[in-house]
This record gives C-alpha cells, structure tokens and sequence, in this order.
C-alpha cells in the first residue's frame, strides 16, 4: 500500500480511495480509536476503525477505549509531521501552483490604479522585476521620423550590434578593415572607443579583427563583449576598456553567431563549419563542441537556460540545442535559407528566410505557431518577381513586440497575438539600405538598427544611395489610461 500527503493537510490517497491513511487506519485497530473531532481535519471523513470506534452524530462522543491526552497529543504530532511529508513529483506540483498564483497577484497589481502596465514594463526592463510576459505592443507608438539619430563612423556595411545591459552603449562592427569596432554612447551619440583592424594573419600583433566580423554578443552583467568573424577567430574584451583579453581558436570556418547564456559568462558560438561550440570564458577554457545542422549555421541565440537555438541556413531547420543531455530538437517550416534568429521568451522564437517568410516558433511544436509570407513584400519586375529577403530579426524579451528588417526600405513592428498564434503587422519606419542587425533596449524605449549598402554575408545587391550607420529608433510609449474605480469604492 502506498499513501501519500500534501503540505497543508489537504488529504491522504490509500489503496482503499481518499481518506486517512492505511497506517492510521491501523493505528485505530484494536482499541486505538480517537475521537473524530480530535486529530488535524481533512477533506475526506476517516476511514472506519473496525475495533470498537463509535461515533456520535455530531462527531463529539468519547470513543471507547480512548488513550490518555498525552498519548493522544503525541499521536497528534506525528501524523501532523507525516503531513508534511512529499514525493518530489508533488513539491514540484505545489511550487508550480504557487508560482502561478503569485503570476496571477502580479498581473491584477499591474491592472491596480496607479500603477499603469507601461510603467512596469520599465521597471522591469531595469532589472526591478521579472514578469512571464507583456503586451507592450498595444502601448508602443509609431516612432517621429525627425527623432530617428544616425551615428556615421563604419566606412563598409555594419554587420552586427550590441547593446550593454544598462542600455548605455552601443557596440557595432562592419566589413571594415580600419575602423572594425566602434563603442557609442546612446545619450550624447560620441563614439567613445575605437579598435582598428589589421592584415590577415597579423591578429596577434595588431589589437582587432584582420576581417569581417560577423556576429557580437555581451554578457548580461557587461563585463565581457565577444566578436567573431570570418577568420575563424572569436576574440574577447573587456567592454568598458575596449581592450583584448582573449582569443579563442577552433572553428574551422566564419564565426557567424555568438550568444552569452544570461546570468553567467558562458559563451555558445556557431560557424560555418555547421558546428555549435561552447565556451567558458572567465576561464578562457574550451568545453565541448556539438554537430547536427547539414548546411552552415548562420545565426544563435540563447537565454537563461541551458541551452541556445540555432538557424541552420540552407538545410532549412531551426535546432533548439540541449546543451547538458547533448541532445536537440529540429523545426522545420521556412522554405528558403533561414539567416536569422531570435529567442522572445524562453518558450518561442522568431526567424526570418531569403523567402521573405517571418516564423512564429512554441519550443515544444516542430511546426511554426504563425508564419508570414513576403513579411517586406516583393521586388523585381512583373516578370521576374522574388520576396525581399528578411536579414534581421528582433524581439523584446518577454514581450509581444517583434522589429524585422530587409532592404525594403523599411523596418517593421509586429505583435505576437492571440496568445503567440498570430503575427499582427504593426507600422513601417522607412530606413534605407541593408538592415544587417536589429535590437531592442532591455527597456523597450529604443530600437537600434544597424544598416549598410550590403548584405552582411555577401555583395548580391549593392544600394548606393544607403548610408553605413548606425540608427536609433525612439518608441514612446502610451500614457496608461486611468483604471475604473472597483464598484463600492468611492
């Protein structure tokens, strides 16, 4: 027979069905009966005593055979301590149940008057607060052209970009030979940090990149930024010296995607090579490598768990890797090369393709939730006819606000709606040239893009008329209209 109980007291299963316990039941046999009123009250009347236990109709007459008061409290106290007892499959259980309810208090304290959503949306963005997820895109209004900021400095396409955790700094690369990182203040727009680049094979020597960067990433405490480019190489900084700690060595191919697991100082690279490697970097250590795309990977991305997603290029999948078990998930739903990727929460993920599609992804469906053909339309002649490719794609965490960009002379704001089914366009922010890189601020008060006369993996096409730059995108946010007094509160 097995028994078991729920903190709380809330009831005890035997093999008999609900009630007390066989062990109580036993315990009653043979003389050893108690009151029914006595002992910690349970859903579920106890189980009869087949020994002699009378009850009277308002459960408060003296059993026959009672043990002395002491006995009793003793008795008391232990089946109040086996109460407590849990298997691991109930404590987890219990803490899901909690963690819901205290989900459920949180939402109804950001629907209380006085305190708007958009202003927890904020507070969370600055680190005050961790919600499962937010409708921002209801409060974000279309942005003022004449707000848009261009900062010039790359002489070739910018290729890739970073924000720093405090929203403070931007960090960019481009195809550049000279001017290959640059460090920018958002306020004032100063670029405060420059590393020139050398000749190829002259890496050691020289303090930067000897060739194109494709891909940055920074930790989420700021204290490490990571660049990799097509010479195989990933090089570490410090991001508030701008000076080179580290280089690590072992792709055999373009380094084309870098992601720190949040929290920590764990790094995932992906390559060309179609391989995912994993990388310590407080320790400047190597841990291991793993295999599974057939084409080269073209983008990473990763969040607080123990794991990071891939897109896989040409062999049109999106892996989502296991990092501990070694193991990985496959989706499939994109018709073209997928070439770039990002996580929105650590359940779903968004990606774009050279089809033009944008995909919708839940972690745990192999088939997108929403996907959105010709997301930037068609270019060509009537005859000759192809979808914009998609070369960006950004989400603010936790929220519902997805930006895509092309070289469709625009950027777009999506929401995720109907409970992440559905992709709603929002509004078009004219922008021309390549959009090569797209980020939010960890507050959703700024949208950065990254943009060049060409695509950063290649020279297909060439828009003379783009500028090399860096634009930053403001989004204001709605006021939070007054909530409606509770009925009976004056």
């Amino acid at each position: 027979r097995r028994h078991r109980g729920r903190r709380g007291g809330a009831c005890w299963l035997a093999a008999g069905g609900a009630g007390r316990s066989a062990h109580h039941v036993q315990r009653q046999h043979g003389g050893g009966g108690r009151q029914e009123g006595q002992g910690p009250a349970r859903s579920g009347t106890a189980a009869p005593a087949s020994g002699g236990e009378a009850r009277a109709e308002g459960g408060a007459a003296p059993v026959i055979g009672a043990n002395p008061p002491s006995l009793g409290r003793r008795r008391r106290r232990e089946a109040a301590e086996e109460d407590v007892e849990e298997t691991p499959q109930e404590k987890k259980l219990r803490l899901a149940k909690l963690y819901l309810e205290e989900l459920r208090h949180h939402g109804e304290s950001c629907l209380a008057p006085g305190g708007g959503r958009a202003q927890d949306t904020h507070a969370w963005g600055r680190g005050q607060g961790s919600p499962a997820h937010f409708l921002l895109s209801m409060q974000v209004q279309p942005p003022d052209l004449d707000s848009i900021r261009v900062l010039r400095g790359h002489q070739l396409p910018v290729t890739c970009l970073v924000i720093s955790p405090d929203d403070r700094f931007i960090f960019s690369a481009s195809k550049d030979g000279s001017l290959i990182k640059c460090k920018w203040e958002v306020e004032s727009g100063k670029r405060l940090c420059v590393v020139p680049g050398g000749k190829k094979g002259t890496e050691e020597q020289h303090m930067g990149h000897a060739s194109h960067i494709l891909c940055m990433a920074i930790s989420s405490d700021g204290k490490y930024l990571a660049t990799g480019d097509r010479n195989k190489l990933i090089m570490i900084w410090d991001a508030a010296t701008c000076k080179r700690l580290h280089i690590f060595t072992g792709h055999r191919d373009a380094v084309s995607g870098l992601s720190f697991r949040k929290g920590t100082h764990q790094l995932y690279s992906a390559s060309h090579d179609r391989s995912v490697k994993v990388w310590n970097v407080a320790e400047n250590a190597y841990v291991e490598t793993l295999f599974g795309h057939q084409d080269v990977i073209t983008g990473l991305d990763s969040l607080s768990r123990e794991c990071c997603v891939t897109s896989g290029g040409r062999d049109g999948s999106v892996r989502l890797w296991k990092i501990p078990e070694e193991s990985q998930l496959v989706f499939s739903g994109h018709q073209g090369s997928i070439d770039c990727i990002q996580l929105i929460n650590e359940e779903h993920m968004v990606s774009g393709a050279d089809d033009g599609s944008i995909a919708l992804w839940g972690l745990t469906k192999k088939k997108p939730l929403a996907l959105a053909r010709q997301a930037h339309g068609m270019q060509g002649t009537q005859d000759l006819q192809q979808p914009y490719w998609i070369s960006a794609v950004a989400a603010l965490r936790s929220s519902d606000l997805l930006a895509t960009g092309s070289h469709s002379a625009s950027v777009k704001l999506w929401k995720c709606s109907e409970g992440f089914q559905k992709l709603e366009p929002l509004w078009d922010i004219p922008l021309v040239g390549f959009v090569n890189s797209l980020k939010f601020s960890s507050a959703g008060d700024f949208l950065v893009a990254g943009v060049g006369q060409e695509h950063r993996l290649g020279r297909w096409w060439r828009i003379k008329e783009a500028k090399n730059s860096i634009c930053i995108i403001p989004l204001k946010q709605r006021a939070a209209p007054p909530s409606p007094k509770a009925p009976g509160i004056s």
